[in-house]
């Protein structure tokens, strides 16, 4: 069973950057990996997604000022967030799935100030 653990979120100014990591315990296979958030009121929704075969997919409000990568030594996926805007405040949850099985981790806070 793997277990993520995701790091790196905290407090940031509108245009400022934040590169948040999670961390994968246990087998590093997966179909995909993506980083999904959260916000108070709202649905989790998908921000970034990047498959086995390095495609990836993001969000329209994300594109062009995220992106996601893998590091397959570290077992561990980056999201790189630049020019974050308030509306990008949320809990920011990464996720591996593997025949259809979904594994989530904890969660950290990004918060964008204006």
């Amino acid at each position: 069973q793997v277990q993520l653990v995701e790091s790196g979120g905290g407090l940031v100014r509108a245009g400022g950057s934040l590169r948040l990591s999670c961390v994968v315990s246990g087998s590093f296979v997966y179909n995909t990996m993506g980083w999904y958030r959260q916000a108070p009121g709202n649905q989790r929704e998908l921000v970034a997604l990047i498959r086995s075969g390095d495609s990836t997919d993001y969000a329209p409000s994300v594109k062009g000022r995220f992106t996601i990568d893998i590091d397959f030594e570290r077992k561990t996926s980056y999201l790189q967030m630049n020019n974050l805007k308030p509306d990008d405040t949320a809990v920011y949850y990464c996720s591996l799935t593997l025949f259809g099985t979904q594994s989530w981790g904890q969660g950290t806070q990004v918060t964008v100030s204006s």
